[in-house]
């Protein structure tokens, strides 16, 4: 008798090298974190159901075994629910895809499509003062030639309020730094944006790059920002960078929040320019949000903002007026070797 072919292998593989990259033109890092999903499932079903990449099929991973999974990724590894949600994020776009591949399976597809994601709280966005970013901004030593690179790619950072793999990705193409001075940004999707340059980024960008001889045509597909080795800065890098005067700051003042990410930088430049009243469809374009619901957080913050400045000065009393893939036997091996290749 013919044994039944085991599709749950070839569609994940599908899934992950090509239907991503190609058709959804997913980023590297987002199918490094799908693939990380899947390799925690097969994990799982390893350790808690004894099962081997081998024996791993449709069959076997129907809504309950994805509801236990999630169970363990709370109870065993104590994930939190956003963590939690962000692997369930991934199955459910898996399972999208095996409903279009594979009609056939398209009942159990709903059925784990129809998972909900757990309840979070709304995060509080972190962001520092425009008193406080001026602070970090004024660590780097300006005499030293590796801080003035620091000082060039923290003004970057924020002033385009790009992502850190955004600024990790640039090249000296993507500046241009005649009138109107701008940059291009690569940013999720493999979508691109123009973001205007300041002029006081402008000029420190324009030495930066006349003191690291990037002018020339021949530099142009150079990377931006390098470290010592010539070797591009990394996300971890320019992380390392922006702590290290963060934290130096601190020892200056006791405001600067105490884990100051690229991403905090982010937040800071989308809440100045809020604060500045400029309107939020312009915010979503810099910041490159394909939804302007993604802005808006910033706008209901910064009216949560406003309302605990009002309650210090409200001068109203207190009342108390409550009432009384086939062929590979090892999937897991698979899957680690294309994360791998993703690095």
């Amino acid at each position: 008798m013919r044994k039944t072919e085991n599709l749950f292998p070839k569609l994940l593989g599908d899934f992950l090298s090509i239907y991503l990259p190609s058709q959804r033109n997913y980023s590297k890092n987002t199918i490094s974190s799908y693939c990380n999903s899947f390799k925690l499932l097969l994990k799982y079903l390893k350790d808690e159901q004894n099962l081997k990449s081998d024996q791993i099929t449709f069959k076997v991973i129907n809504a309950d075994c994805i509801l236990d999974f999630l169970s363990w990724l709370e109870t065993s590894r104590n994930c939190s629910r956003s963590t939690v949600n962000q692997r369930l994020a991934a199955i459910h776009s898996f399972f999208k895809y095996v409903q279009t591949s594979r009609p056939e399976l398209i009942s159990q597809s709903h059925s784990i499509l129809e998972i909900p994601l757990r309840k979070t709280p709304s995060p509080m966005i972190a962001y520092l003062t425009q008193e406080d970013l001026q602070l970090i901004l004024s660590q780097p030593n300006a005499t030293k030639k590796s801080e003035r690179r620091d000082l060039v790619l923290l003004c970057l950072l924020y002033d385009t309020g790009c992502r850190v793999q955004e600024l990790v990705d640039l090249t000296v193409s993507s500046i241009r730094l005649e009138p109107p001075a701008q940059i291009k940004l690569h940013g999720k999707g493999d979508k691109t944006r123009i973001v205007p340059l300041m002029s006081n980024t402008t000029k420190l960008l324009r030495n930066y790059m006349t003191e690291h001889k990037l002018g020339e045509p021949h530099t142009l597909q150079y990377p931006l920002f390098c470290n010592q080795r010539k070797d591009p800065l990394t996300r971890a890098g320019v992380t390392y960078i922006l702590k290290k005067y963060a934290d130096m700051a601190r020892t200056k003042s006791s405001s600067i929040p105490p884990n100051v990410t690229p991403h905090v930088m982010r937040h800071s430049k989308a809440m100045h320019m809020l604060e500045a009243g400029i309107n939020i469809v312009y915010i979503r374009d810099i910041l490159g949000h394909v939804n302007i619901s993604t802005t808006e957080v910033y706008a209901k913050a910064n009216l949560e903002m406003k309302r605990k400045a009002l309650e210090k000065v409200s001068l109203i009393p207190e009342h108390d007026v409550s009432p009384s893939w086939t062929g590979d036997s090892n999937l897991l091996t698979w899957l680690e070797d294309f994360g791998k290749s993703l690095s």
